[in-house]
């Protein structure tokens, strides 16, 4: 006759505590890595909860402690390199910490991410990480009223809440003076529409063509690939043509590059390109893109420790990090030709 096991998800430390010989207060000790109990006793227990399959409930911890060990991350666009590469440092600093993640997207749009940051709230998630969120100042401040709150990739100052991003002025100016080092009189900027950041980057740029004695061309876009081909088309309808061109972010430079090649142009003979993030885009063989890096993987790093330290009560004044960017040289830059 076959012996009834216990189905995996009914298993309890009533069960585990009978299969070792042990109370039932010591096996909530062993699941909570108690240094209390002896080795000899915490293999046992251990043993005997692999061997019936049981599994910690994080629910009834939750209520207990009144803590999930859980963040909610919410991200711009998961088509955009960027986000993924900083979700490496995040993905490694939550699993040093012992918090598990709960991800969401508003793909570029705030009502997807307003339905995110709720769904993280029904989850009682311990904190919310919000990565180049879309949505109104306002918004954000009332989240982090509500809850532990870091805002990354987007500049802010608030008393009650934390940030962490890369100086987005600091960086277009690099972009705008390297390009301007060359040569290179001519200099239009294809912009990042609202997307985080954007706005910084564009003013940046505004103010050093003008300190530089230059007239700013700005066209406006998103930071998507496929704006990146409109602008350029836009550019190339001009009755004169830039000799280079500072786009927004690496997704607007590679839509943009496909777009000048295709008229022709050869690059950087004829039209220099700079673009912003240095994801592994920027790096590949075949576009070799100059680019301005800000580092993402850190950035993700130290926004997760960040928001830890205030769901820890470390501290309970906000901290707001700023990370300072870098010209990353490759082919896509020369003089202008002549």
């Amino acid at each position: 006759m076959r012996r009834a096991t216990h189905p995996v998800n009914n298993v309890t430390m009533e069960d585990v505590a009978r299969a070792a010989g042990v109370s039932r207060a010591l096996v909530s000790l062993v699941m909570r890595e108690s240094p209390k109990v002896s080795e000899k006793r915490r293999t046992r227990v251990l043993a005997a909860a692999k061997r019936l399959g049981y599994r910690p409930n994080a629910m009834a911890r939750s209520l207990a402690t009144r803590r999930t060990h859980t963040i909610g991350v919410l991200l711009n666009d998961l088509r955009n390199p960027f986000f993924a590469e900083m979700m490496d440092g995040i993905f490694e600093a939550a699993d040093e910490l012992d918090y598990r993640l709960l991800i969401g997207t508003g793909r570029r749009e705030p009502v997807g991410e307003r339905r995110a940051v709720e769904a993280f709230f029904e989850h009682r998630t311990d904190g919310l990480l919000l990565v180049s969120p879309r949505l109104p100042l306002r918004e954000i401040l009332s989240i982090g009223h509500s809850t532990p709150t870091v805002l990354a990739a987007r500049a802010l100052r608030a008393r009650h809440l934390d940030s962490v991003a890369n100086d987005d002025r600091a960086g277009a100016a690099l972009a705008v003076r390297h390009l301007a080092e060359l040569g290179h009189r001519r200099i239009a900027h294809i912009d990042g529409g609202r997307g985080a950041g954007a706005a910084a980057r564009r003013s940046a740029y505004v103010r050093e063509m003008k300190r530089l004695g230059l007239e700013p061309r700005v066209v406006k876009a998103e930071f998507t690939e496929q704006a990146g081909v409109h602008a350029a088309g836009e550019l190339l309808r001009d009755d004169v043509l830039p000799t280079a061109v500072f786009a927004a972010n690496d997704l607007v430079a590679a839509g943009a590059l496909d777009r000048f090649e295709d008229a022709g142009l050869r690059i950087p003979e004829d039209m220099s390109i700079v673009g912003y993030d240095n994801t592994f885009l920027a790096a590949l063989h075949h576009m070799s893109l100059t680019t301005i890096d800000q580092p993402r993987p850190e950035l993700g790093r130290l926004a997760l420790t960040t928001l830890v330290e205030r769901i820890d009560g470390e501290r309970t004044t906000a901290v707001h990090h700023r990370v300072a960017p870098s010209l990353v040289v490759r082919a896509t830059t020369g003089p202008p030709r002549g």
